[in-house]
């Protein structure tokens, strides 16, 4: 039978959590991109990372200044998430399936996950961040740079994984119908175990409805 995206996703980074832990950690654009986040954030903010892994560094430094929830699929990647950040919460589950309060959070951030969810629930996913948070709350997200319907990539660190996106100005689009209001959306090139990998890092803030604007 046929895997899911999710149950590849799940499966390829349960078997993959100590080499892909050791890869990130210094990972320059992560790191730059977390320093952001930092800069941008008020103190003592609401956060919700999707695909936290096994919260190193993004989860651990955040949650020294803000209340930090993390969410992956992966049950190997949210037990060291839980030792690397003690002081973040955490839960194993998939973003897409998430029920939150509405307009009860800060920020949201995904760096380098919602590149797994199958592209056609990317508008409603984008729709669900939006409603999460507070006016002019913040989304740093890393989506793809090319168009990819939805593959699975055999041998990635060693494992398969699923990938599906849209292009950069395709993202851009859908991310600004979505209510949000674009502060950068910069195509980078990243190193991804010696092949180079393009990704769109969007820096967006959710847009005031018209009644809170007044």
């Amino acid at each position: 039978m046929e895997r899911s995206p999710e149950r590849v996703v799940a499966e390829g980074y349960d078997r993959v959590a100590d080499r892909y832990l050791a890869w990130t950690l210094n990972g320059p654009t992560r790191l730059a991109y977390l320093d952001r986040v930092l800069a941008l954030l008020p103190p003592a903010s609401d956060v919700l990372e999707l695909g936290c892994g096994a919260g190193e560094p993004v989860a651990r430094r955040l949650s020294q200044g803000h209340r930090v929830t993390g969410v992956d699929l992966s049950p190997e990647q949210i037990a060291r998430a839980r030792v690397n950040a003690p002081d973040a919460d955490f839960l194993i589950g998939d973003m897409t399936q998430l029920v939150l309060e509405p307009r009860s959070l800060d920020a949201v951030i995904a760096f380098y996950s919602i590149i797994h969810v199958p592209r056609t629930m990317h508008t409603d996913l984008l729709g669900r961040i939006a409603s999460w948070l507070r006016p002019d709350g913040l989304l740093v997200a890393t989506m793809g740079a090319t168009d990819s319907p939805g593959t699975v990539q055999e041998d990635w660190l060693g494992v398969p994984m699923y990938f599906s996106h849209f292009d950069a100005p395709a993202n851009r689009a859908m991310v600004q119908r979505a209510g949000f209001v674009i502060e950068s959306a910069d195509v980078v090139e990243d190193d991804e175990d010696g092949r180079p990998v393009a990704f769109q890092w969007i820096v967006a803030r959710r847009g005031f409805e018209p009644e809170m604007a007044r």
